[in-house]
């Protein structure tokens, strides 16, 4: 079981401001005090503010990690502790980005409250943070390894060794260790160049949904429900051809709720002769939150640094939005989900750019500068076929040929 609420003390510095930096975060049970996480890494050279937020994100990182659902975060830094509670404004463009990341990982928690407290009741993480620093002016690995300090302030009672946090450790830490054991990993499943048999995998197909009124005019589409145009129409229903040329035979076919899709996968049905349309949450399109149908241009005016921040990590999400990161776990649930149910047969999924390109990051084992780099048109469709045993074989991508007669 996943620990309710959890502590969070966080720090960063360098030598010389700016200089050799680090940071270090420890997370805590909140009921017994019990170290549950340690983070802490040397960055080359940044500035104090850097380090400390660098720290506080790797320890809202391990929160949720853990399954926290709610974060005490505790800091020494009064700088960041204001800017997070949303009282101090953040002038300086460089701490933007890192905000920006910030309050992304807060958003993944039911609740994060923000406390500033004295630095000798911040030692551990004080520690952590030092070692980083240490090694970053040695030029040692980037990882450091500190012993915890053997007084915590305020004073609390060490956790017996079948305490229920504990326990808790324990599970989580049994999760992670088989994580990469269970086979269905592209990126840890046997290697081969010999053709594996088609009608043994789960063939995907996946299709974009067609155009909108956003997609011509350049806007974040996420969240919000737009309906295809009247060139959108056209390109489901040749879509539709599509797909039940190269499948004849589908066992389902699953949608994302947001109706640009649903239309989609009504005509995609229709032509397979009736297949019911299942509605999938887990394929919705990522939430681009305060960006939401604004042209790219006026979110690059409006928030560069945030922008700067979400194009350089998966992880960091915009102001109000969602992460790739998050996205991508949903979907990979929703993927395994679909080759349980359909071992062996043919599912069609009508989604978005974002958990398209995701699903096809990952089974390609690529890292995430393939997000920005691939490009999906409307009404797209690619192929992959999957094996019980984590085999993938990506076999078309991103496959317009059917809209080359839409003017």
């Amino acid at each position: 079981m996943a620990p309710r609420v959890v502590v969070v003390e966080a720090d960063g510095g360098s030598r010389g401001n700016p200089g050799p930096a680090g940071y270090g975060a420890v997370v805590r049970d909140s009921d017994s005090g019990e170290v549950l996480a340690e983070r802490s890494e040397s960055i080359g050279v940044a500035t104090n503010n850097v380090a400390e937020y660098r720290g506080l994100i790797a320890g809202l990182e391990a929160a949720a990690e853990l399954g926290a659902a709610e974060v005490d975060a505790r800091m020494d830094s009064k700088l960041v502790v204001e800017q997070m509670s949303g009282r101090w404004q953040i002038k300086h463009p460089g701490l933007r980005p890192l905000a920006a990341q910030a309050a992304g990982l807060v958003n993944r928690f039911a609740a994060v409250r923000f406390h500033w407290i004295p630095r000798e009741r911040n030692r551990h993480a004080d520690a952590l943070a030092n070692a980083a620093m240490d090694a970053a002016a040695s030029r040692a690995p980037a990882r450091a390894a500190v012993a915890p300090p053997r007084v915590v302030e305020p004073p609390r009672e060490v956790a017996g060794p079948d305490s229920p946090a504990r326990a808790r450790a324990r599970e989580v830490a049994a999760r992670a260790a088989s994580a990469t054991t269970t086979g269905t990993d592209p990126a840890t499943a046997p290697a081969s160049w010999e053709p594996r048999p088609s009608f043994t995998a789960t063939r995907l197909i996946l299709v974009r949904h067609g155009e909108t009124a956003y997609t011509e005019q350049g806007r974040y589409s996420g969240r919000g429900d737009v309906p295809l145009s009247e060139r959108g129409r056209a390109q489901a229903r040749a879509t539709a051809t599509r797909v039940a040329g190269l499948a004849p035979t589908v066992a389902a076919v699953v949608s994302s709720p947001l109706s640009r899709c649903t239309a989609t996968a009504e005509a995609i049905a229709g032509a397979l002769g009736g297949v019911p349309v299942r509605r999938e949450d887990a394929f919705v399109e990522c939430d681009f939150g305060e960006w939401e149908g604004r042209t790219f241009a006026e979110v690059r005016e409006e928030w560069p640094g945030e922008m700067d921040a979400w194009l350089a990590s998966a992880r960091v999400a915009p102001p109000g939005g969602e992460s790739f990161v998050d996205v991508a776990e949903r979907c990979r649930r929703a993927v395994e989900g679909l080759c349980r149910a359909y071992p062996g047969e043919t599912v069609v999924v009508v989604s978005h750019v974002s958990p398209i390109k995701l699903v096809l990051r990952d089974a390609l084992a690529a890292g995430d500068g393939f997000l920005h780099r691939m490009f999906l048109d409307a009404a797209g469709i690619s192929v992959l076929d999957t094996w019980p045993d984590g085999g993938v074989a990506v076999r078309t991508v991103n496959d317009t040929a059917h809209l080359d007669a839409i003017d």
